[in-house]
């Protein structure tokens, strides 16, 4: 028998059901973190304008938002607060009446299944706008750790099941294991904003949480989009320290980075789809430039070649729909 001059490779892509039978990643409604942003007031169900079909939700109307979530399957959710007050240190970030634990309180009660994450970080809540103490224009590493633990501790006592600390001080993540361990939540995981990057894709998600830095800007702390290998030493370090997770973001500009840190680390890796690469895509959908399932899937299958074994994205209930009607793929017919 003579054989071929060359490979049959379209004989395993001639029907939807082979291509099925051998895709080698998949999406799963399992896979989905869903970001909920909480605000102090009342009756409050505000879109944000750079965010289509985000929102902005006060603890009356929050059960309109967990419904939906709880509906389409979607275990984990990840709450951000949006307070009334703010001051130099952030207080109403590590308060017992915090909106963050008023939240976590309020799903909790509701749906005990839920896995409630907290955010753990000071900018929504300072009146400058940075993710720690400020004095005379620099941002104290040791100082800021102290009020991130307390942050991280209070919101486990109001019943998170996660903590994720988002600032990018160096040894966040030894100080709060620490400070949970002593306050007897040895068992609360941390997952840890690992490799967080000064990207230009946090735009929107400002507009949400009203955490933009009222001077200055965030790269002292998060890291250089150039950079490659401080990534792994800035994973390296949380694993050392006692990290549980580990979060990439963004996602869509450093999937080589959930990639590398793939190839180097065991533990489950987190990609943050951020609000700029959400709004990007919402934007060419309603413009009707992209066909939006199509392109949504083919994105979040991107995110798990690349080895991610978690999505937060605000397309998660888009997601989730998606996966009831059929699984995507995560290609078009172009």
């Amino acid at each position: 028998m003579t054989k071929a001059t060359f490979d049959r490779h379209r004989r395993l892509r001639s029907s939807a059901q082979i291509r099925s039978s051998i895709r080698e990643n998949h999406v799963r409604v399992e896979d989905l973190i869903y970001p909920i942003f909480v605000k102090e007031g009342e009756n409050i169900k505000n879109e944000v304008a750079s965010m289509p079909g985000v929102y902005q939700w006060s603890l009356d109307r929050l059960e309109e938002e967990l419904q939906e979530v709880v509906r389409r399957g979607i275990s984990s959710i990840i709450l951000f607060g949006v307070p009334k007050e703010k001051d130099d240190v952030g207080s109403s970030a590590y308060s017992d009446e915090g909106i963050v634990q008023q939240g976590i309180r309020f799903v909790k009660e509701r749906y005990p299944n839920l896995t409630v994450i907290a955010d753990t970080c000071l900018c929504q809540f300072t009146d400058h706008g940075h993710c720690g103490v400020v004095h005379d224009g620099e941002i104290l590493n040791d100082q800021s750790l102290e009020l991130l633990t307390k942050t991280a501790v209070s919101q486990a006592q109001a019943g998170a099941d996660i903590i994720a600390p988002s600032n990018m001080m160096d040894g966040f993540v030894a100080a709060i294991r620490k400070g949970l361990d002593e306050a007897g939540f040895v068992h609360t995981p941390i997952m840890s904003y690992a490799v967080k990057y000064a990207s230009a894709f946090y735009g929107p998600f400002r507009d949400a949480a009203h955490s933009s830095p009222k001077s200055g800007d965030r790269k002292t702390y998060q890291m250089d989009p150039a950079n490659r290998r401080e990534a792994f030493r800035e994973a390296a370090s949380d694993v050392e320290e006692g990290a549980d997770y580990l979060i990439v973001k963004p996602a869509l500009s450093y999937l080589d980075i959930i990639r590398d840190v793939r190839e180097r680390e065991d533990l489950p890796i987190v990609a943050y789809n951020v609000s700029g690469e959400y709004s990007m895509i919402k934007a060419a959908a309603q413009n009707g430039w992209v066909n939006e399932e199509a392109i949504v899937m083919e994105k979040m299958v991107s995110m798990k070649r690349a080895g991610a074994d978690l999505i937060l994205t605000y397309f998660a209930k888009d997601v989730a729909d998606y996966l009831q009607q059929g699984e995507n793929g995560g290609t078009s017919d172009e």
